[in-house]
């Protein structure tokens, strides 16, 4: 069975850090690209961070620039979102997919989705 299952969110203070997983099975992520969306209520989701080892795309969204990390368990087919000095506007469920490529995040195909994983960040 194809499935992608993050796990590690929770709540956290302003300014704390969490570590989300993202697990693959039933197929090899190395065969695509790998993003992580976010959706806030009321809001449209969004692209956060993807890498690609397919392609050799990135895609950074700005406000995460320089807090968001995306590190890889190439061996446990497992990818993570390292979430620093987390912000309340962080607040939202978090998905990773399974994509084309990261240069077309949020327009382009997505293969496989994530059930999703609540962050919440209070000040």
């Amino acid at each position: 069975e194809v499935q992608l299952v993050e796990s590690g969110g929770g709540s956290v203070q302003a300014g704390g850090s969490l570590r989300l997983s993202c697990a693959a099975s039933g197929f090899n992520f190395d065969d695509y690209a790998i993003g992580w969306f976010r959706q806030a209520p009321g809001k449209e989701r969004e692209g956060v961070l993807c890498t690609s080892s397919s392609d050799g795309s990135t895609y950074y969204k700005d406000s995460v620039k320089g807090r968001f990390t995306m590190p890889s368990d190439n061996a446990k087919n497992t990818v993570y979102l390292q979430m620093n000095s987390l912000k309340p506007e962080d607040t939202a469920v978090y998905y990773c997919a399974a994509v084309f490529s990261c240069l077309t995040l949020t327009t382009g195909p997505v293969y496989f989705w994530g059930r999703g994983t609540q962050v919440t960040v209070s000040s």
